[in-house]
Formats: structure tokens, sequence, C-alpha cells
């Protein structure tokens, strides 16, 4: 009997989210594992539309900003003198890391380079879309009784390569 994806299930997903203009923004062809019901890795509806499905069911989930990465949050952006950023971040795409007052690491990303300015976002480069999830459950198994007691999914043993 096939096992369906169901609380305490590790799930084992392929995936690829794309944006309202049909663009593929992120692509994960290499199962990407999960513990279902407890690790909260999914968005919420993602992972009811997988409930009850089996290896070889794929589902659709359209997902308004409000529900995925949230709305833009303007005081997450900051214009600064170009001067003022180091070389290495004097790029569109430079993804410099910050510390908040809470001493947490906060990656930002350079989004313009104009008139001697620089641009810096720390919003989740979806913020603002309607994404459409594309899932398909590659694999159900039962979880670990570790994995339960963790509530997340033990990473894989990596082979000794040394002996």
């Amino acid at each position: 009997m096939t096992d369906t994806v169901k609380k305490n299930k590790v799930v084992s997903v392929t995936y690829s989210i794309v944006d309202e203009q049909g663009e593929v923004l992120e692509q994960s062809d290499i199962p990407v594992d999960y513990l279902h019901g407890v690790d909260g890795k999914l968005f919420p509806k993602v992972e009811q539309a997988l409930e009850g499905r089996a290896v070889g069911d794929s589902v659709e989930v359209t997902l308004p900003p409000d529900e995925a990465f949230g709305q833009p949050d303007p005081a997450l952006i900051f214009v600064d003198d170009l001067h003022n950023a180091p070389p290495e971040f004097r790029v569109v795409g430079a993804k410099p890391s910050f510390e908040n007052a809470q001493g947490e690491a906060i990656e930002m990303t350079v989004t313009r380079i104009e008139d001697g300015k620089i641009t810096i976002d720390g919003n989740h480069p979806f913020a603002g879309k309607t994404l459409t999830f594309h899932v398909t459950v590659m694999a159900v198994r039962d979880a670990l009784a570790e994995e339960l007691a963790r509530g997340e999914v033990m990473p894989a043993s990596a082979p000794d390569v040394m002996h």
C-alpha cells in the first residue's frame, strides 16, 4: 500500500515557484524533505493541498502576497551614497549581510545603483508577488522517533569517504 501524505510523515517533494507572468522564480528538481503537519516549512495552503496525496501526485496552489511572502516593507529599503558601500557590494544583486539590534543576521539585496546612490532591500525577493507553487510528491515515509521529537527531518548521513 502506498503511503499518503499526512501528519508526522516525512515527505519529499520537488517544486517550482512561478510568478503571474509565468516566469519560474525558483525550482528544485532535487527532492526537498519536510515533516508534514509539524515543521511549518511549507505555506499552510500548500501543505493542505498535499494532504492525502501519494507518490507521483502533483498539486498547484496560487497564493496572493499576503499568504506567501507578504507585502514589501518600506522600512526595509535603504538608500545611501554609493561611496559609503564597500566595493564588493557596489553591484546590483550583491547580498550584504547586516546584524539587527537583536543580533540576528539580516541578508539584504542591492536592487539599484543610480545617480551615485545605492539601494539595498531587506524584503524577501518574492514579497508583493502572487505566486503559483507546483509541487510533486516524490516519496513519503514514517518519521523517525527522533525526527518527531525534534520537530524536523534529520539530515541524511553523509557517506564516510575518509576510510
